[in-house]
């Protein structure tokens, strides 16, 4: 079954602007996705079926960081900051401008000043 993800930068220009736009597996979705430099604010609506299932609305950044995740409550969408861990091996990450791929690995060093991570793209996720 294929969510439609929505990510909107809504302090960009006068009214707003699109960050991402992703059409992914809910499956792979789940209840706990990674955003790759998401922008300081974010709405989020999550459609399936062109139904909405999903709203995060006024999510603010609280640290920067290179990753962000989106985590799903029932029909609410909250957005919590951190950096990912082994447990997040094998989980989706939308990138800006709606590219989606599966966390493969993922290393920082211990003062977060340097980061490496790998992501596995297909025409399937």
């Amino acid at each position: 079954m294929l969510e439609h993800w929505d990510l909107w930068f809504p302090a960009a220009g006068a009214t707003g602007m699109s960050f991402a736009r992703s059409r992914v597996e809910a499956e792979a979705a789940g209840d706990r996705v990674l955003v790759h430099a998401a922008p300081p604010q974010l709405e989020v609506v999550v459609r399936r079926d062109d139904r909405v299932v999903a709203v995060g609305k006024d999510l603010k950044r609280g640290e920067t960081g290179p990753m962000s995740y989106l985590v799903r409550q029932g029909d609410r969408i909250l957005l919590e900051d951190g950096w990912p861990t082994q447990d997040d091996l094998g989980r989706l990450v939308i990138l800006p401008g709606g590219e989606a791929g599966i966390l493969e690995s993922w290393w920082h060093a211990d003062d977060r000043s340097e980061w490496r991570w790998r992501v596995e793209f297909s025409n399937h996720v």
